[in-house]
């Protein structure tokens, strides 16, 4: 099934391709709204994924670069579980999905796009998100701007820590 090429998947395929990781990147750039970091944690970090399945897929990312879970310190799987379900909550506030895939995929037979740094991934459904377009004409839309969907989650994720 294909993804619809919007200008942003365009120049992803087209950027050239670097050495590096992009979340390791994305902790050593300046400015969280610049790589959609939602929330920071003590142990690890959420982030909304610049190239969905669907509005609000996100990642919870531990700090420390390592490829596998049983690599991680049981503070660290703490603080990536307590974001995947920070992330759930400040979902439900915003876009009130009707379920979540919450999936990890480790190696590259198993689908994982970044091989070196594991990370959860959060993807809100809804009934009926997979309507005729995936069917008919093989394409998927994302019906909302990633800088409209992150200004939303950051606010609920804020009201969410504020006790709200």
């Amino acid at each position: 099934m294909q993804q619809m090429w919007t200008p942003w998947r365009m120049a992803y395929i087209r950027r050239e391709k670097r050495p590096g990781c992009i979340f390791c990147e994305m902790l050593d750039a300046a400015g969280d709204d610049a790589n959609f970091i939602l929330h920071r944690g003590e142990q690890a970090f959420l982030v909304l994924n610049r190239y969905p399945y669907n509005n609000g897929h996100l990642m919870s990312v531990p700090y420390r670069h390592v490829d596998s879970l049983e690599l991680l310190t049981p503070d660290e799987m703490a603080d990536m579980m307590g974001l995947v379900t920070l992330g759930m909550q400040a979902l439900r506030r915003s876009a009130r999905p009707h379920g979540f895939n919450i999936g990890i995929n480790i190696g590259k037979p198993a689908g994982a796009g970044v091989l070196d740094h594991i990370h959860t991934h959060v993807v809100p459904r809804w009934e009926g998100d997979a309507n005729f377009m995936p069917v008919l004409a093989e394409v998927r839309l994302i019906p909302q701007h990633l800088e409209e969907t992150y200004a939303e989650l950051r606010a609920a994720i804020a009201a969410i820590l504020r006790g709200e």
